[in-house]
């Protein structure tokens, strides 16, 4: 497959990036999250040139995907301990039960 130039705005700038065209859609999404990110971050900011809001923004993302991937890493946990607690008992009555071997 060939990559193909992509036209991004972010804020009032326009970038080309190239893509797989399988990772069009993708990226116009990401693009689109960005660009609303960067926004509202301008918008309760003190005139922040560009390259600040995209730093800025770029930390915000980088927060809330830190905290989520804690909360998913979390869960994973609970579920395994939550299973494996379920495996126990469940081998627990088979044996009671005779059914093990």
């Amino acid at each position: 497959m060939s990559t193909e130039p992509v036209a991004l705005r972010l804020i009032d700038r326009e970038f080309l990036i190239a893509c797989e065209p399988e990772e069009r859609e993708g990226l116009i999404e990401a693009a689109s999250f960005l660009d609303r990110k960067m926004r509202e971050l301008r918008a309760n900011a003190k005139a922040p040139s560009f390259e600040r809001l995209a730093v800025l923004t770029a930390i915000s993302v980088a927060h809330e995907f830190l905290l989520l991937r804690k909360q998913h890493d979390g869960q994973e946990q609970r579920l395994s301990h939550g299973l494996a607690a379920l495996r126990s008992k469940l081998d627990a009555a088979l044996e009671m039960d005779g059914l093990k071997r």
